[in-house]
Formats: C-alpha cells, sequence, structure tokens
C-alpha cells in the first residue's frame, strides 16, 4: 500500500491528488491522508477538492499506525523500545521531482509534489478530474466569468496577506514584487497589445492602489475560504501573470487554451532550487 499525505490549501491539494492518479495509474493500490495533517483550526481546508467531487480511497487510523508505526498499545510500545520505530513515512527530497515518490512502496508520501512531470503521461485524465462539478458560481462570478471570455483576459494573482508573515517572508520573499508585476503586465502587452488584466489578491486594497485604469479589473466578493470561485475564474482567463503560488500555477494549467500566455516569476523560491514546477509553456520574468 502507498499512501499520499493530504496537507495545505487547494492548490497543494491538488497535486497531491494529481500524483495519487498518477499512482493509481500504476496499478498500486494507494490511499489517502486527508486527517493527519489539519488540526481542529483547520477544518476549512480539509478536502478542499470536494468542489471537483473528486472521490478517492481513505487511509483508516489502523493502516496510518501501521505503516508509520505509531501504535501506541502496549506491545507495539514494547517492541519499538526493543527494536527501533519502523516508520515508512518517505518525504520528497526537493522541490524539484523525485523519481523515489514513484518507487516506494509500501510508504506514506509526504510533501507538496508540485511539477507536472509526476503526471505528465495522465494529463488528460488530471484535466478531467479537476472539473468544477460542484461549484455554484455567486451572481458576481457569473458576471466576471462572462467579461473574461468576451476580451483578451489576463489573470494577475498577486499574493501578499499570509507572504508577508516573517516565516513565509523568507521563502517567498522579495519574488514577486512589483517590479515583477510590472515586467509581466510589459511582456503581455508587447505580444498582445489589446488586452485586459483581471487581478486576483489577498490584499486588494494594495493591489487596487498600484493597478488602476480602465485595463485593470479587480476581481472583489470572494472570500479565501471560497477559493474554488477565483481558480475558476482564473481559468477563464485566456493568459495569465502567476504568482510564486501553486493557486494561480493551477488557474493557469487548467485553461486549456492554445495560444494563451503564461508569466511566472525568474525563481520560485528564495535558498531553493525549483526548476521543476515550470511547465514549457511558461515565461519567466
Amino acid at each position: 500500500m502507498v499512501g499520499v499525505q493530504l496537507s495545505g490549501g487547494l492548490g497543494n491539494q491538488m497535486f497531491e491528488y494529481a500524483l495519487y492518479l498518477k499512482l493509481k495509474s500504476m496499478g498500486k493500490d494507494v490511499r489517502i491522508d486527508d486527517v493527519t495533517c489539519y488540526g481542529a483550526q483547520e477544518k476549512q481546508r480539509v478536502n478542499q477538492l470536494s468542489v471537483f467531487g473528486v472521490s478517492y480511497e481513505r487511509m483508516t487510523k489502523p493502516e496510518y499506525e501501521q505503516i508509520t508505526d505509531s501504535s501506541m498499545s502496549p506491545l507495539h510500545r514494547a517492541r519499538r523500545l526493543l527494536c527501533g520505530r519502523k516508520d515508512l513515512s518517505y518525504r520528497e527530497v526537493s522541490c524539484n521531482y523525485d523519481p523515489e515518490i514513484l518507487r516506494r512502496e509500501p510508504a506514506l508520501l509526504l510533501g507538496y509534489f508540485q511539477t507536472e512531470r509526476y503526471f505528465a503521461d495522465i494529463k488528460e485524465q488530471v484535466r478531467e478530474a479537476f472539473t468544477f462539478r460542484n461549484l455554484t458560481l455567486t451572481k458576481e462570478s457569473a458576471a466576471m466569468e462572462q467579461q473574461m471570455k468576451e476580451c483578451e483576459s489576463v489573470s494577475v494573482h498577486i499574493r501578499r496577506g499570509d507572504y508577508l508573515t516573517p516565516a513565509n517572508q523568507a521563502l517567498f520573499g522579495g519574488i514577486c514584487d512589483l517590479d515583477y508585476y510590472h515586467r509581466a503586465v510589459a511582456e503581455i502587452r508587447k505580444r498582445k497589445p489589446d488586452v485586459k488584466f483581471f487581478l486576483f489578491s489577498n490584499d486588494m486594497e494594495w493591489t487596487k492602489e498600484h493597478f488602476c485604469g480602465s485595463e485593470f479589473v479587480p476581481v472583489e466578493g470572494n472570500s479565501e475560504q471560497a477559493g474554488e470561485q477565483d481558480l475558476y475564474l482564473m481559468s477563464c482567463c485566456k493568459n495569465h501573470i502567476l504568482a510564486n503560488s501553486s493557486f494561480s500555477w493551477w488557474g493557469a494549467w487548467l485553461d486549456n487554451g492554445k495560444d494563451k500566455l503564461v508569466i511566472a516569476p525568474e525563481k520560485w523560491m528564495n535558498g531553493r532550487d525549483c526548476c521543476d514546477i515550470y511547465t514549457d509553456e511558461m515565461i519567466r520574468v
């Protein structure tokens, strides 16, 4: 048996589920652990995949205890004291493709698996899985969708909020700064002059202050807890400017347009090589 641990928000869960599908396609007996990483404070983050109506086999508590050797029964505790723990968890070794992820068995796989390389040969299956079957658009989102379809639309993801905390600043700070967005906008305009930019952000006040004019349209009204509305709207756009975030990565990936432009930052994280997160179509600036 192989387990894939669900963790993070919607974008991360999508990478984890894509890996689950890949392992299933290889004929493996696969489970998803959708409990361990989420405490009482994070109940709203558990299984955000429900918007797609996907299903999976859940790892049971006995299965988790067996694969991690974490049972607290007296017999197991005594054995661990004598022989040591036999934890079969395996964490990805870096941000890039790790072939061991597809080989380990039995194992509980830990990580984010943020590269298309894991599921490149089943892309259409992944795309079909991530159809918004259970999404009911708000009135505002439906109107915004119509606008996006009627013009040469560009999604622009500006992630601040949680990225401004000291811990996240160390990893993500200083990459998608104002200068990056100016370069990205200029690159889009150079290739497609007649465009309209749709702004997605968790700090809309800052965003509207720095991006004003009739060609910039703020996408408002959706809370961070209703991120599936924004993800769907991103996927409706015809071009994309990404933040260094799995959320906008998927927003662009789910757009199946043949002529789309996808602009991404030159680097993804500070101090880490994340070259495999980029797809062939991405233009790095």
